[in-house]
């Protein structure tokens, strides 16, 4: 207990009115779970959940629009509308009747969004210039447009203390307010031009005047701003100071920190790190800013584990430290330290699943925490079984076999898990081995120490068959044996090419030309053409899609891209691989382009291709006989948590079912949601 009294991390602070119980906060973010706009029952129990894990302050909205020509570009709450108030009055209740703190950020998103949604209002911007990764061309902003805009934030922060929240947070970076201060977004000629500050801020400061005027003088408004947008040409430091001064002195009570700008992908990459970056790569400017101000700091960008969290406070970097995409991970971070049991902590891998997700106008899911989201119906914590123990045999140790070891031996089952490998995790070891994908091998880890903890046998070197399994006796099979390459899908040559998984463990090297073939449109074929690429070996990638890897989201394609560039890697879109065949001592390849309805030939010295997997189902199929569901899943059962029941063989011996790419090739999360849900009840 005195350390835990000791710990920066769970010391209590003051901020503004509102008395926080520790310095771990969630930061403004949408994680895209609003019905028409309202954060309703799903929206309120993901925050009440990391209210429930020891969190001192869950902030919501992550952009939530004041207007409705600022229409939701990712699910974003609609504060213009009076129906929020019950709502977020609710969440409020719900957050503080678990000890935090909540806020919802506030915006007009300006550009950053779409003129073909919502009521199709044309946006608006300080100046006429489109944003790339929206792809918006606005309205430049005339008086009364920025006279309503003013009113609508200040009406919008009124719905928000009178629903109860704590405070607001006001979202200047790459949105309307700081597009006026900006040089990168104003070119105006007129009094909010660039010509001088008091031009740059003069309608900035009308908002926030209009804010407090609204909330009072008790209530807490923040502001999240980029204080250097890291462009050529764009806000640098000593402005960006300059401003957060003299907004403080309009009555904002805290800033949290942002460096860089987000209107292409490529910089909003760096905005918010993904994996193969730097851990807290802005955490030391930070600290310069909070050194130059005289009002609480926060800070959110990639501080995705407690040492470099606790090294935040106890150094005095910053106030209060965001983790939000670890708590997207593990929403009971705090909780785990009070208990002691910090090293159970589910790692935060820095994937960045839930973002890209977003970006893929789907809503936030963590890659390997399949509860994030669903709490409405999934626990984050797994409860005992409530019948006697039973044996469970799990065939595979990949992040599916393993998530079912994990979970029935938490459940208090006998757990034994056959992997036929001399090393546990599948296909994300294989992922792993790229450079800058390193960080997926915690998901394989955290869950082989949590077997550990819960008793589960792991046997390495172990190719189970039929007598293996039955050996054990087991009342439940679950075969996650995963899925090989699939090169069947080419009419001639199949024997000819090699594929992804090779490259990645190194088993085949690059000689001469390479075409590689993508056909999946995920991490695995970008993750072998970036090893393939590094290797200097000249590569051309060629996909039958008309963009490249579409199932990859804006946040992590541009770590691709930027090796793809600097190797000088040719792209070639919408044409499909149909042969391979040998001449004169290389490869003949046919690309059928169904545009054209033709098909060219390309001559190259070697071809590597990613067409998903094939599922490994051998095993499961010679013990369907033995079953006695027969493999049959309840579907309607599985989607509500129910046992399963199925009987279709009154002599079977066991339960059988398969997960993962055992039965079909899909992604992480979708393994791990297939363990959890079916292994929750058994």
């Amino acid at each position: 207990m005195t350390s835990q009294l000791l710990d920066p991390l769970l010391q209590p602070f003051q901020l503004k009115n509102i008395a926080l119980r520790n310095r771990v906060v969630s930061t403004s973010h949408e994680p895209s779970y609003t019905e028409d706009g309202m954060p309703k029952r799903r929206y309120r129990l993901y925050h009440e959940e990391k209210a429930k894990g020891g969190v001192s302050l869950t902030m919501m909205g992550g952009s939530a629009v004041v207007a409705p020509d600022s229409p939701a570009a990712f699910g974003n709450l609609h504060l213009y509308k009076d129906e929020i108030v019950p709502w977020l009055r609710e969440l409020a209740y719900g957050v503080h009747e678990n000890g935090a703190a909540v806020m919802c950020q506030v915006t007009h998103l300006g550009r950053r969004t779409s003129n073909y949604d919502g009521d199709w209002l044309p946006v608006v911007f300080p100046s006429s210039i489109r944003e790339p990764a929206h792809r918006s061309f606005p309205k430049v902003a005339e008086e009364w447009d920025l006279e309503r805009i003013v009113r609508a934030y200040a009406d919008a922060a009124q719905r928000c203390r009178e629903a109860g929240l704590d405070g607001i947070e006001l979202e200047a970076y790459t949105h309307l307010l700081d597009a006026f201060w900006s040089p990168l977004t104003n070119h105006r000629d007129d009094d909010y031009g660039i010509s001088s500050m008091e031009d740059r801020l003069r309608f900035p400061l009308r908002v926030i005047r209009a804010v407090r005027e609204a909330v009072g003088p008790d209530f807490a408004v923040g502001i999240r701003m980029s204080l250097d947008e890291d462009e050529p040409g764009g806000l640098g430091y000593d402005e960006g100071v300059e401003i957060a001064r003299r907004v403080a002195a309009e009555g904002i009570d805290f800033i949290s920190v942002i460096k860089g700008y987000m209107a292409s992908d490529e910089a909003l990459s760096r905005v918010i790190p993904p994996m193969g970056t730097p851990v807290a790569p802005h955490l030391e400017f930070a600290g310069q800013v909070k050194q130059a101000l005289q009002i609480p700091v926060m800070h959110a960008a990639r501080i995705n584990d407690v040492a470099t969290a606790r090294h935040a406070i106890r150094d005095g970097i910053i106030d209060l430290v965001g983790m939000t995409r670890a708590h997207i991970a593990d929403p009971h971070i705090v909780a785990k330290i009070l208990a002691g049991e910090e090293d159970r902590i589910r790692p935060c891998v820095g994937a960045s699943y839930c973002l890209d997700e977003i970006y893929q106008n789907r809503d936030a899911k963590c890659v390997h925490n399949a509860s994030t989201g669903r709490e409405d119906r999934m626990p984050h914590t797994v409860p005992p079984a409530m019948g006697p123990a039973r044996t469970a045999v799990v065939v595979g140790a990949g992040p599916a076999g393993l998530e079912a070891a994990r979970v029935l031996g938490e459940r208090g089952h006998r757990v034994i898990v056959f992997e036929a490998a001399d090393e546990p995790g599948g296909q994300i070891r294989l992922a792993s081995a790229a450079p800058r994908r390193r960080d997926l091998i915690s998901i394989i880890e955290w869950r082989l120490d949590e077997c550990k903890l819960h008793g589960v046998e792991v046997r390495t070197n172990s190719y189970a068959e039929v007598g293996e399994v039955l050996a054990e006796d087991p009342d439940v099979v679950v075969i996650a044996t995963g899925g090989v390459p699939n090169t069947e899908f080419l009419e001639d040559g199949a024997h000819l090419v090699t594929d992804g998984w090779d490259v990645l463990c190194g088993a085949v090297r690059p000689r001469g030309q390479v075409l590689f073939y993508d056909d999946n449109g995920g991490h695995p074929g970008m993750d072998a053409a970036e090893m393939l690429a590094r290797s200097g070996a000249p590569l051309e990638i060629v996909t039958p899609e008309r963009t490249l890897a579409p199932d990859v989201g804006g946040v992590n394609y541009p770590g691709y891209f930027k090796v793809f560039a600097e190797h000088d890697v040719r792209v070639t879109l919408n044409e499909r691989l149909t042969a391979v065949r040998r001449k004169d001592g290389r490869l003949e390849v046919d690309l059928y382009n169904e545009y054209a309805h033709a098909t060219r030939q390309r001559i190259v010295d070697q071809v590597v291709v990613e067409h998903g997997t094939l599922p490994s189902d051998e095993l499961y199929f010679a013990l369907v006989a033995g079953s006695s569901n027969l493999g049959e899943v309840d579907q309607r059962a599985l989607l509500n948590l129910k046992q399963q029941n199925v009987v279709r063989n009154a002599g079977g011996r066991y339960q059988l079912f398969r997960i993962g790419d055992a039965v079909a090739s899909r992604n992480i999360h979708a393994a791990i949601y297939d363990a959890f849900r079916l292994c929750i009840v058994l």
